[in-house]
Formats: C-alpha cells, sequence, structure tokens
C-alpha cells in the first residue's frame, strides 16, 4: 500500500484547510484509518481515526470540534477537513493504515503504512 497525503500550505489563524490522502496497490477500504501529525521538537502525536466503513470517528482532544475525518472508500482516499486553524496546529501531517484493519487506535504502532507527510503552517 502506498499513501500519497496532499493539501497541506500556509494559512493564517482562523481559516481552513483539506487534507487528502490517496491509497494505492491494496484497497485499505478494510482498513481503519488515521491521521497524526509532527511539530518541530516535538514527538508524533493522533490527530484523528475513522474505522473501515467511516461508521466511527475518533479524534484528540486539542481537534475535538474543528477537524473532520471522513473517507470515500470508492476513491481510495481519506480526508481531514481542519477548520479554525490555531498556530498550535502548524507540523507535519501524516496518513497511516491500522495494522489490524478493524482496529482503531490513537497509538502510531498500530498503523503499518504511512504517507509521507504534507506540511501545515499557521501564521498568527
Amino acid at each position: 500500500v502506498q499513501l500519497q497525503a496532499s493539501g497541506g500550505g500556509l494559512v493564517q489563524a482562523g481559516e481552513s484547510l483539506r487534507l487528502s490522502c490517496a491509497a494505492a496497490g491494496r484497497t485499505f477500504s478494510n482498513n481503519a484509518m488515521g491521521w497524526f501529525r509532527q511539530a518541530p521538537g516535538k514527538e508524533r502525536e493522533f490527530v484523528a481515526a475513522i474505522t473501515w466503513n467511516g461508521g466511527s470517528t475518533y479524534y484528540a482532544d486539542s481537534v475535538e470540534g474543528r477537524f473532520t475525518i471522513s473517507r470515500d472508500n470508492a476513491k481510495n482516499t481519506v480526508y481531514l477537513q481542519m477548520n479554525s486553524l490555531k498556530p498550535e496546529d502548524t507540523a507535519l501531517y501524516y496518513c497511516a493504515r491500522s495494522r489490524r484493519g478493524l482496529v482503531v487506535s490513537r497509538q502510531s504502532g498500530a498503523y503499518d503504512y504511512w504517507g509521507q507527510g504534507t506540511q501545515v503552517t499557521v501564521s498568527s
């Protein structure tokens, strides 16, 4: 599986971005998917996750109510809609596929395939 993340950019605080993660190779439709981020000098942290069918979603407290994860299995793509962006959201954002398809986790070790990352920079 190859994951290609895109959609990052430079925005001002309060603005929005939508990240996309397109999967190639083996289908990902039977796997939960997640988004993580890593800011300079900090550890990679969980942002959001979604079950294989999109029926349930999970968020970090820091993004709850501002970010929305979704997926389109027909397009092999998962999305992260980010609204009301804050400077502290600045990071490299990664998408990842759950190692065990039905398992949704906040732990990075539960994911086996990772995208290359897309940079999000929010200015104040």
